[in-house]
């Protein structure tokens, strides 16, 4: 057992990781640091990046040995932009869920854009969380192909501490903020399909400092 996970009964299906220890997780394509952030122990991921071309690949750190596909995730997350980042970075932070890296990868996303929540454009606030599947299903096919189905507002205070939930049932996934009672984000059509398992994982993108802390993965049948 990883240092750092509680233990509880097998037959409960519930993971927690307090996220203060590298070993917990696995990087691909991102650093991972154990630091004190906000008073609090937690992992820094972070994808750094100049260019403001920078692809959509699979920029996450994965809990590993872990086969999610029912359940909730919870976490907490604080993401910003990195110094020197490209204007469009956003501080893109979010959870990656029935991730699969064992051919190429492929992942369900939902992640926040904190410097979008409080934007004095609305447009811009339009677009404070989004829905992703990775290979196939970035951000601007979805915009382009469906806007608006993808995407909605919420409130985001860049660097702040913010808590996610992410219920996923079959082919949908509803996202929380900070205990809401209503779905802030509902999609109805996760593209890997109902039957789709895999590992949770902590997302950063673009030019992002990322960190996080107290991840719970609670399966259900």
């Amino acid at each position: 057992m990883l240092p750092g996970i509680a233990a509880p009964p097998p037959e409960l299906g519930v993971l927690e990781l307090l996220l203060d220890q590298t070993a917990e997780v696995k990087p691909r394509n991102v650093t991972v640091t154990a630091v004190e952030y906000g008073g609090r122990r937690a992992l820094e991921v972070r994808r750094p990046s100049t260019s403001p071309m920078a692809p959509d690949i699979d920029t996450f750190a994965f809990v590993p040995e872990l086969d999610f596909h029912d359940g909730t995730i919870e976490v907490e997350v604080a993401g910003a932009p990195l110094p020197g980042a490209p204007p469009g970075a956003r501080g893109f932070v979010g959870v990656v869920f029935r991730v699969d890296v064992e051919d190429g990868f492929s992942c369900e996303g939902i992640y926040l854009r904190p410097t979008n929540g409080r934007a004095a454009d609305q447009v811009r606030r339009n677009h404070s969380t989004q829905y992703f599947s990775f290979p196939g299903y970035d951000f601007d096919r979805l915009r382009r192909e469906s806007p608006g189905k993808y995407e909605s507002y919420v409130d985001l205070i860049p660097g702040a501490w913010t808590e996610m939930r992410i219920e996923v049932s079959g082919q949908t996934a509803q996202l929380f903020v900070r205990g809401s009672e209503q779905p802030v984000l509902i999609v109805n059509d996760l593209k890997r399909g109902a039957d789709a398992h895999g590992s949770v994982g902590l997302y950063v993108d673009n030019g992002t400092d990322g960190h996080f802390r107290n991840l719970r993965v609670t399966a259900r049948p």
